[in-house]
């Protein structure tokens, strides 16, 4: 699962990529790994792995990962190829979610594209540019089902008449993720990848003055994104690019409540972006290692445990589970026994974000 960055060339993208690929904003502990130049695994802040592995003192950590993609800063008529801009749409397509920074300062020094600011127009840019890319491959894909239709399929008809109505909605400047749609529309949108469907979080950059509050640039953002369902994070990523600079630990801290900050805006950004690629985490401890475990929301503890290894889950016989909050409180898994809150689950139970688990298994 990858969560792609997007953006018009200097809004920022690169300079909030390298701050989320700086394992220093997050925890001292854990290694930032390059894939591709312009790809990495973040690891995902979370105080609850922090916690176990003071109550268990284990060999080893491993956190939550999350795979970033900074991608190429797209320009007017990429849907067309100018710029990067097959390469821009190719990679957008490669990633599950989207994080669409948004340039909201003014800084006469850092040329703006379009020759002032205004995150509105940026974002309807980029919007429009996908919006004629999803269009192409809409059209393609419509005259397909249209000569399938023709032969009296009636599943076919069905198609057809769900593309035709996608294809007013965006051709009125809408993208594909507004789109009311049920099951079998839903299935249809799916097949055909369609880039203005994929989730997204609006990043708005913004200047150290407004790191902690937002500007007023930031409130006009908000209120575009209610209006779509969409999340919105602020940051000053410059002043976060400093923060990541800085080697000592309490140094890091100290800049951070001079500004009014309790913790770096990219801790923020990672957890969102997890959020955003529907994603939660499992937690298994012991002696040897306490590790932090991805999974889809909804995912079964078969499932959960297919994560580990597919035996596991061909396997199953049970899993026995200990609420976080549980094994924070009782400090140890046998205090939790002791407690009765040690739960027996079967392969229906639905696995909940922070459950610690032990997964029993025959192969």
């Amino acid at each position: 699962m990858k969560c792609g960055i997007v953006g018009l060339p200097n809004v920022g993208k690169s300079t909030l990529f390298n701050c989320l690929s700086n394992a220093k904003a997050q925890s001292a502990n854990f290694p930032f790994c390059t894939i591709e130049p312009n790809v990495g695994m973040v690891t995902v802040p979370d105080p609850r792995l922090t916690k176990l592995e003071e109550l268990v003192s284990p060999e080893r950590v491993l956190p939550a990962t999350v795979e970033i993609v900074d991608i190429a800063g797209l320009v007017k008529g990429a849907s067309k190829g100018e710029g990067l801009g097959n390469k821009f749409l190719g990679n957008i397509r490669e990633c599950n979610a989207i994080i669409h920074v948004l340039r909201c300062f003014e800084n006469e020094n850092i040329v703006h594209v379009d020759g002032s600011i205004d995150p509105i127009r940026d974002k309807e840019t980029i919007d429009f540019e996908l919006q004629l890319k999803d269009l192409e491959t809409l059209e393609k894909r419509l005259d397909k089902h249209r000569k399938a239709a023709r032969t009296g399929d009636k599943a076919e008809v069905a198609n057809a008449a769900i593309l035709e109505s996608l294809k007013q909605h965006l051709e009125e400047g809408k993208s594909v993720r507004s789109f009311d749609r049920d099951e079998d529309a839903q299935a249809l949108i799916d097949d055909c990848q369609f880039l203005t469907d994929k989730p997204i979080l609006y990043l708005c950059n913004v200047d150290e003055a407004a790191a902690k509050s937002g500007n007023e640039m930031v409130e006009r953002v908000q209120k575009m994104a209610k209006e779509e369902g969409a999340q919105v994070i602020f940051l000053a990523v410059a002043t976060e690019a400093d923060i990541t600079e800085l080697e000592d630990y309490e140094e890091r801290q100290m800049f951070l409540e001079d500004i009014g900050l309790e913790e770096p805006g990219v801790n923020r950004v990672v957890r969102a972006a997890y959020d955003l690629l529907n994603l939660q985490t499992y937690f298994t401890a012991g002696v040897k290692e306490v590790r932090a475990w991805t999974i889809n929301k909804g995912f079964t503890a078969p499932q959960a445990a297919g994560v580990i290894h597919t035996d596991f889950e061909k396997g199953f016989i049970r899993a026995e589970v200990i609420a976080y909050a549980d094994y924070e409180e009782h400090g140890s898994e046998n205090a939790v026994k002791d407690a009765g809150k040690l739960a027996v689950e079967g392969k229906e139970y639905v696995v909940k974000d922070g459950d610690v688990m032990h997964f029993r298994f025959n192969v």
